[in-house]
């Protein structure tokens, strides 16, 4: 059972792959020292791994702090008449512990929002708890309670207040003689869970309530014959996974491409919403039960295949083959594909049309000249604009219809580069993906380009946060429609802004939990304009420690390169020009 639960893990992701495997260590670690003493001494309570950003648009993950000591956290209620005394004993320990590797942040517990929490000025990062559902996972009951969390073990140090037993507890931390978890009475203000309470009355109906939002959220991947490593196809398949989808919900590796919502949209950036989210988890807490509906939504949900949707293509793209093996961890797949025209051509929409959906994870497709390979002059310059077809992203029906007048330009002679990168799912396969074209009767005014700007860089090993930022400034003035961060196994995070002559700077998006195995191409629900003499500009980080569930080995240094196992920082900017 187990291997199989870890195969199912695998094919999903190399992060799920790991989180798996450390699972599973710590588990048959516990089981073989209960065997060999015959009970578990000074045994940490246990806790969930969870995730959340915090008010600075920052991820944070306990699992993620595995290179510090302990991660100190603090309940925080502005409402409360002595957050004020608790809040300055509490921000003054961040900076005394800082050199002995435990992290101080605060929790919102009352889920103020991101606008109100900027505008308290908080001394400590504040977490935002949407929904307040890590809030009741900890356990958390008033404004004050504090919890000191070992990254290690997923458990508990201590848990109290801010009085002279946390003082005591980190110094036990920082010596290495806690073990057991310490348990103190606290005294703030109470923290009222009004949704939690309200399903505690009248648990979520499965049927009008849970199974839309899986029909929503889950079901373009997680059906029979897609990417996703199980099918929700019924209540029962709920019900067995649901451990796991609670975890995964909570610890945010579903949905994948976790952005920040509040810089900028794009359809394409899946999510929940917190109401949606507190009807989940609290029917997975009452027991997912299946309530009084006679139909399963799920059982009945068709999915629907249009085939070619904008009809018969131009022309078709026959993708090369590639043989997928039943198990394993795959590198990305490069081709070049030869183009029969004669003449330029003007590419008004495209379609991708997986020929195995449940194994092809993405696929991004660029023009290049004969002699060029994927990479492009990106081999050589940071900063390039580049021919941009599209991206796949799986589970949804990948047509793209440029804006009127929009084009990818072809020109006679001229190829197609295309990059694979497919996931195993337990059988082997053989995937070949088509690429319908579909051409403008004449030229277009405005072609569609992506302006790739990287930097170099020699990434140093065990480095939590490896801070890195690239620019280009604009000759002309163009519409921007689209981003893609681009980093390899430890890239960790990456802003993209534009900042006008003024110097006035425009956020326009934020991938602050980059996954290596979810690299989509976002387009942005609303194309911004960049006047010449703008800079757009890309800043991030990359993340080379023991904390970084992708990484191969911290302890490596790692050049700037394009394979997998080097690393590089590239933000791609998708655009026309402006004829305004």
């Amino acid at each position: 059972m187990l291997l199989f639960f870890y195969k199912m893990l695998h094919i999903s992701s190399r992060i799920l792959m790991k989180q798996a495997r450390q699972r599973a260590l710590r588990i048959f670690f516990l089981v073989c020292c209960a065997t060999l003493s015959g009970t578990l001494h000074g045994a940490l309570d246990r806790v969930g791994d969870f995730a959340l950003l915090d008010d600075r648009g920052t991820f944070h993950q306990l699992s993620r702090y595995q290179h510090r000591a302990a991660l100190a956290l603090m309940a925080y209620d502005s409402s409360c008449a002595e957050m004020g005394s608790m809040l300055d004993r509490f921000a003054a320990l961040d900076s005394s512990y800082e050199d002995q590797g435990i992290d101080f942040i605060l929790l919102d517990a009352r889920d103020l929002g991101r606008e109100v929490a900027r505008a308290l000025d908080l001394p400590l990062p504040l977490l935002e708890d949407d929904g307040q559902l890590v809030s009741e996972t900890l356990e958390i009951t008033r404004a004050g309670d504090v919890l000191v969390l070992n990254p290690q073990r997923l458990s508990v140090y201590y848990r109290g207040d801010v009085s002279e037993a946390l003082d005591d507890a980190l110094n036990a931390v920082v010596d290495g003689s806690m073990d057991d978890t310490i348990a103190v009475e606290t005294t703030g203000c109470t923290i009222d869970f009004p949704a939690r309470s309200r399903h505690l009355e009248s648990p979520p109906d499965y049927v009008s309530e849970v199974a839309p939002i899986v029909i929503e959220n889950c079901l373009d991947c997680h059906v029979q014959g897609g990417v996703g490593p199980f099918a929700m196809d019924s209540h029962i398949m709920l019900l067995g996974w649901s451990p796991m989808i609670r975890e995964v919900l909570l610890n945010k590796r579903m949905p994948p491409m976790q952005v920040d919502p509040y810089v900028g949209h794009s359809a394409s950036a899946r999510g929940v919403s917190k109401q949606d989210l507190q009807t989940l988890i609290h029917w997975i807490d009452a027991g997912a039960p299946r309530g009084e509906g006679e139909i399963d939504p799920l059982e009945h949900h068709m999915q629907s295949n249009k085939g070619w949707v904008l009809g018969e293509p131009d022309y078709i793209v026959q993708g090369p083959e590639h043989s997928i093996p039943s198990t394993g961890v795959l590198d990305y797949y490069y081709n070049n594909i030869e183009l029969p025209f004669t003449e330029d051509k003007w590419v008004k929409a495209v379609q991708y049309r997986a020929g195995d959906p449940t194994v092809l994870h993405h696929l991004i497709t660029f023009v290049s000249e004969p002699e060029e390979d994927f990479w492009g002059a990106e081999r050589v310059s940071t900063s390039v604009s580049r021919r941009f077809v599209a991206g796949y992203i799986p589970g949804k029906v990948n047509v793209y219809e440029f804006p009127e007048g929009v084009g990818t330009f072809i020109p006679a002679g001229y190829r197609l580069s295309m990059q694979f990168h497919y996931v195993t799912n337990g059988q082997s396969t053989v995937d070949q993906t088509q690429l319908g074209l579909y051409f403008s009767d004449l030229p277009l005014p405005r072609e569609q380009r992506v302006q790739a700007i990287g930097t170099r860089f020699v990434l140093p090993p065990n480095t939590p946060e490896f801070a890195l930022q690239a620019s280009h400034s604009l000759d002309e003035n163009i519409v921007i429609t689209g981003v893609r961060a681009r980093m390899n196994y430890r890239g960790k995070k990456m802003r993209f802004e534009v900042e006008a002559p003024s110097g006035v700077s425009n956020q326009l998006f934020s991938v602050p939990a980059f996954n290596y195995g979810w690299q989509p191409h976002y387009l942005l629900d609303e194309p911004v304009t960049a006047i010449a003499g703008s800079t757009l500009r890309v800043t991030g980080a990359l993340d080379n420690s023991e904390s970084n569930p992708t990484n191969p080995d911290p302890n490596l240094e790692i050049p700037f390169g394009f394979n997998s196992w080097e690393e590089m920082f590239t933000g791609y900017f998708t655009y026309y020009q402006s004829l305004d």
